[in-house]
């Protein structure tokens, strides 16, 4: 039997509610949905340099989530409401699987300044009951708490100590440095112009690779903290790859991820003498 879930590596693509933005950024300019979005992404790229918008004007159409044990090891990756993708379906699913694997800590990369949030007000939209989440008590016992990492793991703000630093080139750069894929074919800035052209499919590949990405930027740092030895670290991701391998005729994400693979170098392992 698996080790019961303490970890859930997560990620979440989502797009924009075009009929939200013509409602609240241009009422009373008749503009049809699409319209009012070009529009709107138009002026953010004119102001900001980039099209992205806010988390509180979107909707998620994917949600990967990885299931890990308390020994590390990577157990499944599961893809919320295949393959309907129904955003009201996939929050509800993914507050429920929280509460049904006993609140386990969640594992992001900038997790806490967008897929929560944007999950959050999601529940808020569809009426679900999150009770577990917003528990109040304490503040260093809540949930949301920012420092409270038995309830969420934000590895971006571990690796900036909490945005004390910015670490340019987020978690493509440290997916990079262990020698993973890290970005491929798809940005996270191309998510909505492919759910235009209805490739929701290659959404949720995209997603799932994001959430390997994560796991063993993840992994290693629990040997930052001590929590995991270096050799049981690549011993786990030895098994990972297998464990992909077995599954990528099946799954196209897998497949793609393993194509790009790269193995960590490790400067130790040639028993260089270091000092002098």
């Amino acid at each position: 039997m698996p080790a019961p879930v303490r970890y859930l590596v997560f990620d979440v693509e989502s797009v924009a509610d075009a009929e939200l933005v013509a409602k609240l950024r241009y009422a009373g300019e008749s503009l049809e949905p699409a319209e009012a979005l070009r529009r709107y992404r138009a002026e953010l790229m004119e102001k900001h340099g980039s099209d992205f918008i806010p988390y509180t004007f979107q909707l998620p159409v994917s949600v990967a989530a990885g299931k890990v044990g308390g020994d590390f090891r990577l157990q499944d990756v599961v893809v919320l409401d295949e393959p309907q993708f129904r955003p009201h379906v996939i929050t509800e699913y993914f507050w429920r699987g929280w509460e049904k694997y006993r609140r386990p800590t969640l594992v992001t990369f900038n997790g806490r300044g967008f897929d929560l949030p944007l999950l959050e007000l999601a529940a808020f939209r569809y009426g679900l009951q999150v009770p577990g989440w917003f528990r109040e008590g304490k503040s260093f016992e809540q949930p949301r708490y920012r420092f409270n990492t038995k309830a969420h793991i934000d590895l971006c703000e571990l690796m900036t100590n909490f945005g004390s630093t910015r670490l340019t080139g987020g978690l493509n750069l440290a997916a990079t440095l262990l020698g993973k894929p890290g970005k491929m074919d798809v940005q996270g800035d191309m998510v909505q112009d492919m759910f235009d052209q209805n490739r929701l499919a290659e959404i949720n590949d995209y997603c799932r690779c994001d959430v390997l990405d994560t796991y063993f930027v993840f992994l290693r740092t629990r040997v930052l903290l001590g929590q995991l030895p270096l050799e049981t670290e690549q011993q786990i991701i030895a098994q990972t790859k297998q464990w992909l391998e077995e599954r990528a005729e099946q799954i196209t994400a897998y497949r793609l991820y393993l194509d790009h693979w790269g193995d960590w170098v490790n400067p130790w392992s040639a028993n260089e003498e270091v000092g002098g």
